[in-house]
């Protein structure tokens, strides 16, 4: 009999249930030179993180990717434990002494401020909370917009600022039949909304956004793109030292120039080289941004860095949303960079952030690592290297401790603390009941928007299975 036949399996927790923990499970769960156990542990008592809550409700497409996530939790070796939150419900160190590994993909939970004078107005919001609204995510579910403005300013010339502006500007009735919270799309019925300006403090060949999520917006019929020509034509005189992705963000921009919508109901209006100074207020609500022109220094590592010209210019308005990127949070027990906003590591091996020292059998992947860059795909490239660390430390017999106590010692410890723990089955089942409620609204979806209502319907769907 082989070794691998009698040996106990490597049992690994991951933390954070978003794509790229999916795809750390799946590339440990693939491999068979290791026999492996995977907890997948997710704060929310349903998985998929940003795939559910991050991506645009109009981007269906993208989220087709859970079905190679179902597939993984489908395995034998594998568990999802919903609604614990580590940190709260169960700590770094007890799981320590639980599990011969852990790796972390919380991602990132937060946004990067703007740090400028007037940033807590009422009418000033993260993007990643209005975001959050519009996807039912139960942490925002109570926010509050008011769409009372004929403006609105979002900071930023990233994917989700591009996201941020068509939501605002798109006919609700599209979006409607979306999986779009419906309280979002009655809200956005009696939006006033009728032009977005989006603020970039460097110019058209830095601009963060992809060029299929510009050309989307180019080709909205009720919305015209407004940008300035000489800003554009001066950056297409540079596209032979362009990659390629700025390069054809430049080349649709050009385009853009000439693509006249005069009867165009609303406004799309893009200001490069532009940098927020201080956010006004009239009765302690937004009213304005003070706005400085910006241009492009080479700093002494030849990198372009943007610096104020002196130039002031205010842009009215009663919300501005910053987009100007997320940010990891701290997990206590662990290591975390402050000033990077994420977690220190060596190739995805964690180190103690001082002297670089790895901790072994501790893992991190995915923004919490790398920090908020690439799309969800790039998570998969990054899951799959650290798990091949993960697994090359296995062999050597690498744990945390020298007798991890296994799974039972962790559902033991959330059974006594009362912690409602939901499984992939239970998912399955809020999916069902998900598609179902869309169904019948003609939509793909209506989300449970709160904990408590997932929890209620588990606890019904389980007193149903009780007395069949």
């Amino acid at each position: 009999m082989s070794t691998a036949s009698v040996d106990p399996p490597t049992r690994v927790a991951i933390i954070g249930a978003g794509p790229a923990g999916f795809f750390a499970a799946d590339a440990l769960l693939r491999q068979d030179a290791v026999p492996i156990e995977v907890d997948l542990f997710e704060r929310l008592p349903v998985p998929f993180g940003l795939v559910r809550s991050g991506v645009a409700p109009d981007h269906q497409k993208i989220k087709n990717v859970t079905k190679t996530f179902e597939r993984t939790a489908q395995s034998g070796q594998f568990r999802f434990l919903g609604n614990v939150h580590v940190g709260t419900d169960v700590s770094i160190a007890e799981l320590s002494e639980c599990y011969d590994m852990l790796v972390v993909s919380t991602g990132s939970a937060t946004d990067r401020h703007m740090n400028i004078p007037g940033e807590g107005w009422t009418g000033s919001h993260p993007a990643t909370a209005f975001v959050g609204w519009y996807n039912a995510h139960p942490d925002f579910r109570d926010a509050q917009f008011s769409f009372d403005t004929e403006r609105a300013v979002v900071v930023g010339v990233g994917n989700v600022a591009l996201d941020v502006a068509r939501v605002l500007l798109k006919d609700p009735t599209e979006l409607s039949a979306t999986d779009i919270a419906s309280y979002a799309v009655d809200a956005l019925r009696t939006s006033q909304v009728r032009e977005v300006v989006l603020l970039g403090r460097r110019g058209p060949a830095q601009a963060a956004f992809g060029y299929k999520e510009l050309a989307e917006v180019l080709e909205l019929p009720d919305v015209r793109v407004v940008l300035d020509a000489d800003q554009v034509r001066q950056a297409a005189d540079q596209l032979d030292i362009l990659d390629s992705g700025s390069k054809k963000n430049v080349e649709l921009m050009l385009q853009a120039l000439d693509a006249h919508k005069p009867n165009a109901p609303k406004t799309l209006r893009i200001e490069f080289f532009a940098s927020p100074l201080e956010l006004h207020a009239e009765e302690a609500r937004v009213c304005a941004v003070e706005v400085e022109r910006t241009q492009l220094v080479a700093d002494g590592t030849g990198e372009l860095r943007s610096h104020g010209t002196g130039e002031h210019f205010r842009i009215e308005t009663g919300l501005v949303f910053r987009s100007i990127g997320y940010a990891g949070v701290p997990l206590e027990g662990v290591p975390f960079d402050d000033r990077r906003k994420l977690i220190p590591s060596v190739d995805g091996r964690v180190t103690d952030g001082a002297g670089g020292a790895v901790l072994p059998g501790l893992y991190v992947t995915g923004w919490i690592r790398r920090g908020p860059t690439g799309i969800i795909g790039t998570n998969k490239a990054d899951a799959k290297s650290v798990s091949a660390l993960l697994l090359e430390d296995a062999k050597q017999g690498i744990r945390l401790t020298a007798a991890p106590k296994g799974r039972e010692c962790v559902d033991a410890m959330l059974a006594e603390r009362g912690v409602s723990v939901t499984n992939f089955d239970d998912w399955t089942m809020l999916d069902q009941l998900e598609v179902a409620e869309g169904a019948r609204l003609g939509k793909v979806r209506e989300k449970f928007a709160s904990v408590r209502e997932m929890l209620l319907a588990v606890r019904n769907a389980e007193a149903e299975r009780a007395t069949d």
